[in-house]
């Protein structure tokens, strides 16, 4: 397998988990923002995605809506743009 390959897998898997979180709320607020950003992300913040993504959805919400304290292993620039909000479209 070549590495274009396996980063499109990887990428595939994280959309996967990205938008089958359990709920809807947790499946657009998360999945929207791997689907707005994704293209654009890092090594590293690819990496803080996938270690993201394996956290509660509870606390992924709370984190994002500011009703729980982001851990110090989740703060920075991610977190802030996740906290906008301003990327969840949701189809009506």
């Amino acid at each position: 397998m070549t590495d274009s390959q396996a980063h499109q897998d990887r990428l595939k898997r994280l959309h996967f988990r990205a938008w089958h979180r359990g709920t809807r709320e947790a499946d657009y607020m998360i999945g929207c923002f791997f689907d707005r950003f994704h293209a654009q992300w890092s090594e590293e913040e690819l990496v803080w995605f996938e270690t993201l993504i394996e956290e509660e959805d509870v606390d992924i919400l709370g984190w994002a809506l500011g009703s729980l304290s982001v851990p110090e292993e989740y703060q920075g620039a991610q977190m802030e743009r996740m906290r906008k909000l301003d990327y969840v479209d949701i189809p009506r």
